[in-house]
């Protein structure tokens, strides 16, 4: 009987993405939606904010009836009528954490932009609910990633205090950029490797962090402070050369995902900040020769080539990873396996860099699109707060940070699915990560941030 339910419960999961993505769809329009003829403005703009208001209050209902039915499945005691006191008791703080979440930012962000709070929010429920489901195998993510939810929750709160103690920031261009050197230099002494890259540093025992993820947040503040008034090509030399350098500082951690973000993140800025297209072709060219020279200098970049030419021809060795993520993607179809009923377990890396194909291993291939679309929204809001800035540093913060979500995203669901080599990095917002978790929902709250600051 219950697996009758499970197998009927994947197209519950589908209509519920489909729903959230067609109420999105619901809060643009009637955002764009100009006043009719013959009706007052005020009388309109109240229109309009009760058809948000709705579609608002509609995701949200999605995201809590999600994560309940979610977690019924996964908390069931398979042969049994049973459930899991334990997996049912951080269900339903995860729930509480997501209702007062809605709320605190409600009340610290006051009109902010909440389709960009319920999109981000849908996607941590999808994370949590996954690490959950795998946690036979990882017992103790789902508890920890509940408290980096938290953290991160915390220091969003945190932010319009922190800027009304700094509010000229973008005076602090060499704090930023001494910081972003020093963070980066800390994995080379004292870092643990973490496949193949310097990543993480463990300042005490059993706590550990990754450095480069505080050094996006500080990166594109960088940007943003000498690019919102430096044009010519003399005033950007310095900036140019810094950034080199912190690119070379990842690529000596060989860390090379995080270095490609890191130019593309500098790359888009430099575009938006100049619109000179002979400096952006000559940033590819420079990056082109250093990743032929990157190929041949790393090991483990030539085996990822490799898996990625052909991981079926290398499956016991270098396409070991990427050949079961594609099987998980593709054995079971549009609809998924159903959650509980797949084999993530046995995905390499799953809980991290691989999370996405066990997404549509279990939940179908209609939902893990419906998650690509989610991502879409946040990086149409964050193009829509970047292009509505008056002021060119605001502007800048808010493309660099879309921008650094979005060739993130794209990196790792590329490499994942084949289309590029895989680079290593998380899926935002989705899979298991204390820094990643806790910066990518901070950049979200600068870019609320900006909005309302920009409103007011």
């Amino acid at each position: 009987m219950f697996d009758i339910i499970v197998l009927l419960s994947r197209y519950v999961f589908v209509a519920q993405i489909l729903i959230f993505l067609l109420q999105g769809a619901f809060y643009i329009r009637a955002e764009r939606t100009p006043p009719d003829d013959g009706e007052s403005p005020r009388k309109h703009k109240g229109t309009v904010q009760e058809r948000m208001s709705r579609a608002v209050s509609s995701q949200r209902v999605i995201i809590v009836a999600m994560h309940i039915h979610a977690y019924l499945i996964i908390a069931h005691i398979p042969g049994s009528f049973d459930f899991d006191a334990n997996v049912l008791t951080l269900g339903a703080a995860a729930l509480a954490f997501h209702i007062a979440a809605m709320f605190a930012v409600d009340i610290v962000y006051k009109k902010s932009c909440r389709l960009l709070w319920n999109s981000m929010q849908f996607l941590l429920a999808v994370g949590l609910i996954m690490l959950q489901r795998l946690g036979t195998s990882f017992p103790a993510l789902p508890q920890l990633q509940l408290t980096w939810f938290v953290v991160g929750f915390g220091a969003v709160l945190l932010i319009p205090i922190g800027l009304r103690v700094f509010p000229r920031s973008e005076k602090l261009e060499f704090v930023y950029l001494a910081a972003s050197g020093v963070l980066l230099v800390i994995p080379l002494v004292w870092g643990t490797e973490i496949y193949g890259a310097r990543r993480a540093w463990e300042p005490f025992e059993g706590i550990s962090f990754q450095p480069s993820e505080l050094v996006k947040f500080l990166l594109v503040f960088y940007l943003a402070s000498v690019l919102h008034t430096r044009r010519s090509f003399r005033e950007l030399v310095v900036p140019g050369a810094a950034v080199a350098g912190l690119v070379m500082l990842l690529v000596l951690a060989t860390d090379l995902g995080g270095a490609l973000i890191f130019f593309m993140t500098f790359m888009t800025l430099l575009y938006v900040s100049t619109g000179n297209l002979v400096l952006i072709g000559g940033g590819f060219a420079a990056v082109s020769a250093a990743s032929v020279m990157a190929y041949h200098m790393f090991a483990h970049l030539r085996r990822r080539v490799i898996a990625w030419r052909d991981p079926f021809a290398h499956i016991d060795n270098e396409g070991f990873q990427i050949a079961h993520a594609l099987f998980a993607i593709g054995t079971y179809g549009i609809m998924g396996a159903g959650l509980t009923r797949g084999m993530p377990q046995r995905i390499p890396v799953v809980e991290s860099d691989f999370i996405f194909a066990a997404i549509a291993e279990e939940f179908g291939a209609v939902f893990a699109i419906g998650l690509i679309g989610v991502y879409i929204l946040i990086f149409y809001r964050g193009c829509h707060i970047a292009l509505r800035c008056a002021k060119p540093y605001f502007a800048l913060l808010a493309a660099g940070f879309t921008a650094m979500l979005a060739f993130q995203t794209f990196m790792i669901l590329g490499g994942v699915t084949r289309l590029i080599p895989l680079t290593g990095v998380t899926l935002p917002f989705v899979s298991y990560g204390g820094s990643s978790i806790v910066v990518s929902v901070m950049m979200v709250g600068i870019l609320q941030w900006v909005y309302l600051y920009n409103r007011s």
